[in-house]
């Protein structure tokens, strides 16, 4: 079946997995990509501007085509999170088209249908992947988002801000005798 079919929030999400037999795992390697440890001056996030459902093989290639970017421009020095979470399980009713196909499917009778993905439901406004980078490599970030929204079913935005950053106990310490001078 086409992904359009599935792209469209209709229901309830349906994410037991007790019921659903031999479900395929989601396609997402890895969710926190990059340096984890290091300090970033500037934050840059794809925004949904939609509430739909993005299936998990479009979230791994919109991973992978921002990750390609940062990895080739920047290296080590950026940090990229993929925030959504594909839970909601999808399911087929395999219909066999063609000659004596009428032997072989029973049409709509306990037509529950067999797992066949899983997606991620999206609201407005939902942070779908986050990028962290110095203050000289804004471009970069910005140009890695845009490519991983081309692999996205919707359009997003690319929100910008900066990081502030929390200041250690050394610096504290010798803030608060100009405080108190004032």
């Amino acid at each position: 079946m086409h992904a359009r079919n599935y792209r469209h929030v209709k229901n309830r999400a349906y994410t037991r997995k007790d019921y659903a037999r031999g479900f395929p795992p989601p396609k997402i390697v890895k969710f926190t990509m990059g340096d984890t440890k290091a300090q970033f001056d500037i934050e840059a996030t794809l925004l949904a501007t939609e509430r739909v459902q993005i299936r998990h093989s479009a979230l791994e290639a919109a991973r992978v085509a921002a990750n390609r970017i940062l990895m080739d421009k920047l290296l080590t020095e950026y940090y990229m999170k993929v925030h959504t979470y594909p839970h909601i399980i999808l399911r087929e009713n395999k219909m066999i088209f063609g000659a004596h196909a009428d032997r072989l499917q029973q049409g709509m009778r306990r037509s529950f249908g067999t797992a066949v993905g899983t997606a991620a439901k999206v609201e407005v406004g939902q942070p779908i992947i986050t990028v962290r980078v110095k203050a000289g490599a804004l471009e970069t970030a910005k140009e890695s988002l845009k490519r991983g929204s081309a692999k996205l079913p919707i359009h997003c935005k690319i929100v910008v801000s900066k990081i502030q950053q929390a200041p250690s106990s050394s610096q504290t310490e010798q803030a608060k005798p100009e405080s108190e001078s004032i």
